[in-house]
C-alpha cells in the first residue's frame, strides 16, 4: 500500500521543483523529505528520483504516480465533503486567505454573518498575495483563498483548484482634491507623481501597463501593496493611485476624488478550493456569507 503524506510530498515537488522549496512550504527539513521520497521508491520498487546537477528531476514513473495522486487527494476532498454534509451543524476550522480590500470590505461583514448562521464554525483569516495564498491553498494551509484577475493579465487556472466567481469590481485613478494633479483625465497626469503596488506582482504590472496604454510611462513615486496607505497619500496631495471600487463599499471617498478609467477597466474577484472540496458545508457557509456581504455592501 503506498503512503499518502509521501505521494503528497512527491506531488508537491513536481510542483515546486526543488526539495528546498517544499521544505519551506511544508515546515520539513531537506533531508526529512528526501528521506521520504527514499521511502516511496522502496514502497514503489522504482527509481522516482534522478540526480540533475545539484538538484532532482522527476522520472516518468514519479510523473505517473504524481496524476494519480491529483484523483486520489481530489477524492479524499469529496469523502470529506460528504461526511461533512452528513452531520446537521457546521463546525470545525476554516482556514482563509484573502488580500486587503476584500478583507477591509467584505470579510467583517462575512465573518459576522458566519458567526450568526454558524457559531460553531471558526475562521481563521490570514492576509496574502494571490500567489502565495494559492501555493498554500495547494500544501493544504489554507481552506479558501480570495484570488483577483486584472483585464489583459488572465492568470493560467492551477490544476487541483475549483474556482467560483464572487464579483467584479471596477478600478478607478484617485486623485487629490486640489493641486496640479488634480485632474479628471488619466492622459493629463503624464507627469504625475503615482503610487502602485510593486511591479513584480499582477496589480502593479497592470496598473503600469494602464498608463502605457494612455500614452506615458508612469513616475512610480511609492511602491507600497498597502491600499490605506495609498488612499492616505492621495489625500493629502503626494500622489495618485488606481484604486478598486470595492474600498469605498459602504463608505464616501472622503478627500480623494475618482474618475473612470479609459474603458471602464474591471477586475475579477473569485473565491478557490481543492477540487472535491467545494462541497465542504464549511466551504459552502463562507462563500455564501461573503456573497450576502457584497448585497449588504453595495
Amino acid at each position: 500500500m503506498l503512503d499518502i503524506h509521501r505521494l503528497r510530498l512527491l506531488r508537491e515537488l513536481d510542483r515546486r521543483g526543488t526539495l528546498a522549496a517544499v521544505a519551506r512550504a511544508l515546515s520539513y527539513s531537506p533531508s526529512a523529505i528526501s528521506q521520504q521520497l527514499t521511502q516511496l521508491e522502496a514502497e514503489t520498487g522504482t527509481t522516482l528520483l534522478e540526480h540533475v546537477g545539484r538538484g532532482v528531476r522527476l522520472t516518468e514513473q514519479a510523473r505517473i504516480l504524481v496524476r494519480h495522486t491529483e484523483v486520489i487527494l481530489e477524492r479524499l476532498e469529496l469523502a470529506e465533503a460528504d461526511l461533512a454534509r452528513s452531520m446537521t451543524e457546521v463546525t470545525g476550522t476554516l482556514r482563509v486567505a484573502s488580500f486587503q480590500s476584500v478583507m477591509l470590505a467584505l470579510v467583517p461583514t462575512a465573518l459576522s454573518l458566519v458567526a450568526e448562521r454558524h457559531p460553531a464554525l471558526r475562521v481563521q483569516l490570514t492576509q496574502a498575495e494571490a500567489h502565495d495564498a494559492f501555493a498554500g491553498l495547494v500544501a493544504h494551509d489554507f481552506d479558501l483563498v480570495l484570488g483577483e484577475e486584472y483585464p489583459g493579465l488572465a492568470q493560467p487556472r492551477l490544476d487541483g483548484v475549483d474556482e467560483e466567481d464572487l464579483t467584479s469590481d471596477e478600478m478607478r485613478f484617485a486623485v487629490p482634491p486640489d493641486g496640479p494633479w488634480s485632474r479628471g483625465e488619466l492622459s493629463e497626469l503624464a507627469g504625475a507623481p503615482f503610487v502602485f503596488d510593486p511591479g513584480n506582482i499582477i496589480p502593479g504590472q497592470w496598473a503600469r501597463n494602464t498608463c502605457r496604454s494612455a500614452g506615458f510611462e508612469p513616475d512610480v513615486r511609492f511602491s507600497s501593496g498597502d491600499l490605506l496607505l495609498q488612499v492616505r497619500l492621495v489625500e493629502t496631495g503626494h500622489a495618485v493611485a488606481f484604486l478598486p471600487d470595492l474600498l469605498w463599499a459602504g463608505s464616501s471617498p472622503g478627500a480623494v476624488r475618482l474618475h473612470h478609467l479609459p474603458g471602464r477597466p474591471r477586475r475579477r474577484l473569485f473565491t478557490g478550493v481543492r477540487s472535491g472540496a467545494g462541497q465542504q458545508p464549511r466551504v459552502r457557509a463562507f462563500r455564501e456569507a461573503l456573497r450576502s456581504s457584497i448585497t449588504s455592501t453595495g
